[in-house]
């Protein structure tokens, strides 16, 4: 018989959950539409949940009619956007993760005391974008080791590295100490950039995968942590599958006495995760078994400006 081993933590981070709390009260707040730059988190099922009840989403602020409501979402956005969003006179509500802020803030400061940033991310992700864009001349991408073996430096420069936070803990631990080893001076955070929510969860697919056979995660292919949880198995010689739903379950990928770690990724809904659960127990009559690494109380607020607006307008909030 199957056996699921459901992990613990997994789903939503306590960054997505402000971020989808802020776009719920947005829309009960100013009513359709609201606009929200970029997706509000990396994953198919929220998105789709929030077009169809009136949020729009965008990749240009001038897509916004002018006076109108905007949501900056979870993974921050360059000052440059801000600006833009003033100038078009938008209420502009931003639900950026605070971990994202914080490494905003490391940026901002490295960035004025005159420091070369070197980032370790992925080219093209909003929260790279968004970080970059915080001092947009100071900052330096790398992606691998072999990005800081080519890093064409000015002898003298002064040096500081910072993370994007939903990096795999071992590549980013790998980087950051051949970044040192290079460059002895670098100077980076006093505290890890890469979130809790991630570590956690990287740390649970690597303990709970050595008794599995298959490891699902669910999460969608532009979730940047998903992704890392699903490469984290692999690499651990499982089977390793990261899916958006049932739907893309494969029968072919279990025998009947295997067990089945799940997962879901800090923007995955846990609704999603049942249905997955349900899928393999109206299949294979599988069991299921709760194991959790570690608890999680972490909560962020509503941001100021909605909670300010929301006290006025909606009392019973």
């Amino acid at each position: 018989m199957l056996t699921i081993l459901l992990a613990g933590p997994r789903g939503f981070c306590a960054g997505v959950n402000m971020a989808i709390e802020t776009l719920e009260t947005a829309l009960r707040l100013y009513g359709r539409p609201v606009h929200v730059f970029h997706e509000i988190v990396h994953n198919k099922h929220v998105v789709e949940r929030f077009t169809r009840e009136g949020a729009v989403f965008v990749d240009r602020v001038e897509d916004v009619p002018e006076g109108g409501v905007l949501l900056f979402s979870a993974h921050g956005v360059a000052p440059e956007v801000r600006r833009v969003a003033a100038e078009r006179r938008l209420t502009a509500i931003d639900a950026t993760c605070p971990l994202v802020t914080k490494g905003h803030l490391e940026a901002i400061r490295y960035a004025s005391a005159g420091f070369r940033i070197i980032l370790i991310g992925h080219e093209g992700h909003d929260e790279v974008i968004g970080t970059m864009g915080q001092a947009p001349t100071a900052f330096t991408l790398v992606e691998t080791e072999a990005d800081v073996d080519r890093l064409p430096l000015a002898s003298g420069e002064r040096l500081a590295y910072l993370t994007q936070t939903t990096l795999s803990v071992d590549d980013a631990s790998r980087i950051i100490a051949r970044l040192k080893e290079r460059f002895p001076d670098i100077v980076g955070p006093p505290k890890d950039d890469i979130c809790y929510a991630t570590q956690n969860r990287q740390e649970a697919v690597r303990l709970l995968a050595e008794g599995a056979d298959v490891v699902l995660v669910i999460g969608s292919r532009n979730s940047s942590n998903s992704q890392r949880l699903a490469e984290l198995a692999a690499e651990g010689g499982r089977l390793a599958r990261l899916i958006d739903g049932p739907a893309e379950i494969d029968p072919g990928w279990f025998r009947g006495d295997d067990t089945v770690l799940i997962t879901a990724g800090a923007s995955a809904p846990e609704d999603v995760v049942q249905e997955c659960v349900a899928w393999l127990r109206n299949r294979f009559g599988a069991t299921v078994e709760e194991r959790s690494i570690r608890e999680e109380q972490v909560y962020f607020p509503l941001p100021k400006e909605l909670r300010s607006a929301a006290a006025v307008r909606l009392p019973s909030l």
